[in-house]
């Protein structure tokens, strides 16, 4: 799967403390820019310096093949879906939260390679973590 990387930044869930900010500033750019786009956007996490507690890079990104910055998606990755509680102003985090979980738990199995937010224009959202 080919995207079109609209913005993105490098952070880190627990050391930097600028975190929201960035995630801010990065989606409120990306939605200026995607003003009369109606298709699905996306949160693509990739680039993991380890696991969900090391550095790694969001981008906000669109399904085309189209502009210099792309970001290919191997086909043949497994994901494990979860779905967010959209009518819920935490409900991102909340599942975030769930997923590491999960994976302290020893119940995920990740491999740290490309994970998404999956946002629907009817306002559905979905995370998809790659597993093993």
């Amino acid at each position: 799967m080919k995207m079109y990387m609209i913005n993105s930044i490098r952070t880190n869930n627990f050391s930097d403390k600028e975190i929201m900010e960035k995630i801010q500033t990065m989606w409120e750019e990306s939605s200026s820019k995607l003003e009369n786009y109606n298709g699905i956007v996306y949160g693509i996490y990739f680039d993991y310096e380890s696991d969900y507690k090391g550095d790694y890079s969001l981008s906000v990104a669109i399904e085309d093949d189209h502009g210099d910055s792309l970001v290919e998606i191997p086909n043949d990755e497994k994901y494990e879906v979860f779905k967010v509680d959209a009518t819920n102003e935490q409900g991102i985090i909340k599942t975030w939260n769930k997923i590491w979980q999960l994976e302290e738990a020893g119940s995920l199995d990740r491999v740290y390679s490309y994970d998404f937010e999956k946002y629907y224009s009817n306002g559905e959202i979905e995370i998809h973590i790659a597993i093993k």
